[in-house]
């Protein structure tokens, strides 16, 4: 059975044995490979600020992800919340990086893993701009400031 099918079962299997039967899609969509929840009930993965949601993606990834052949990894989203909250993201990113060149480097965060590479994608745009994270646990800040 081929991957993207296999993936497609396990979730399915996971979300119905949570109580929450859901149709799934597996997009290869280039930098990363989304799995597509949708259906009625998809909600209850999004309450907490989504963490069941957070959970699922976790899973998927643990499970799946030495199986790629290349860097990428997979991004569970129910009912369209995560492009949503990328697109938030990147948006918050473009301010951040607006105000540090008027004032200094600037702090976004603490972020996961995933949000802190949307932020440097989205800060690598700007040529005159640079990223780092900063700490040691699982949430870290991203520095964002002019490139010297």
């Amino acid at each position: 059975m081929e991957l993207h099918e296999r993936v497609r079962e396990f979730t399915k299997q996971t979300v119905a044995a949570m109580g929450v039967p859901l149709d799934v899609a597996v997009v290869d969509a280039g930098d990363n490979i989304r799995v597509e929840l949708s259906g009625e009930g998809g909600e209850v993965l999004l309450k907490r600020r989504a963490e069941a949601l957070d959970a699922l993606q976790q899973i998927v990834n643990t499970a799946f992800r030495r199986e790629l052949k290349d860097d990428r990894s997979f991004v569970v989203d129910c009912m369209d919340y995560r492009k949503g909250k990328d697109a938030e993201l990147r948006q918050m990113a473009r301010f951040t990086m607006e105000k540090a060149k008027t004032a200094g480097p600037q702090e976004l965060g603490p972020l996961n893993p995933y949000a802190r590479r949307l932020v440097h994608i989205t800060v690598a745009e700007d040529p005159q701009m640079s990223s780092e994270s900063i700490g040691d646990a699982f949430l870290k800040t991203v520095i964002i400031s002019v490139r010297r």
